[in-house]
């Protein structure tokens, strides 16, 4: 099973990368925790990486920190939970999701898309004591939503909204979270507009 890689960012999206490592190209799956705190293109880097075996599919999923890492294998252990589904829920931060756990707070799992009532008790109840020791913050975490692309407002409004539909968000809440993000003050990079938005979202 492949666990780490370290190789070269050749292409990002808001969920997906591909690493290039010696040449072959890795297609990677993130959540935007990830993705806020990636590189520039051709920079180096290093994930740590939870391989997902389906009959049909061989699933690769990176992590910056092994929080992260943690966190997800816990989430799709619980029943009805599974990875497409788990990365959506790390859209929000391991410091702003185990809270959200450990605190019983149903209303703030239930704004993630695709998390019912059901399903948020379902995690309380099973990860509740088990995830009380990844609040803590890891060194390698605190740097960085700072970096930001720069690309047009157009490239921006578009990459944004489909970000947030693909995270589960139907299109007209989308970009109505992501005009309201354009407007505010604040960086226009897509990494910055997409954490305004879905803070607008969790409202």
């Amino acid at each position: 099973m492949i666990a780490q890689l370290s190789g070269t960012l050749v292409s990002k999206q808001p969920n997906s990368i591909i690493v290039d490592v010696g040449g072959v190209g890795y297609e990677v799956t993130i959540p935007l925790s990830t993705f806020y705190v990636l590189g520039e293109l051709r920079s180096d880097l290093t994930l740590k990486i939870h391989t997902h075996v389906r009959e049909d599919a061989l699933q690769l999923f990176g992590f910056k920190t092994v929080r992260e890492k943690e966190l997800f294998q816990k989430l799709i252990s619980v029943s009805g939970i599974g990875p497409k589904l788990a990365i959506g829920m790390l859209s929000m931060s391991v410091s702003e999701l185990v809270p959200a756990i450990t605190s019983n707070d149903l209303g703030r799992l239930t704004m993630i898309p695709g998390v019912g009532r059901k399903t948020a008790e379902r995690v309380v109840i099973e990860l509740r004591d088990k995830v009380a020791s990844l609040s803590r913050v890891e060194q390698d975490e605190a740097p960085a939503i700072a970096r930001e692309q720069e690309i047009s407002g157009i490239d921006v409004r578009d990459d944004t909204v489909l970000a947030l539909i693909q995270l589960g968000y139907a299109k007209p809440v989308a970009e109505r979270a992501v005009l309201a993000a354009l407007q505010e003050e604040g960086e226009r990079g897509i990494e910055a507009v997409l954490k305004r938005a879905l803070k607008r979202l969790s409202r």
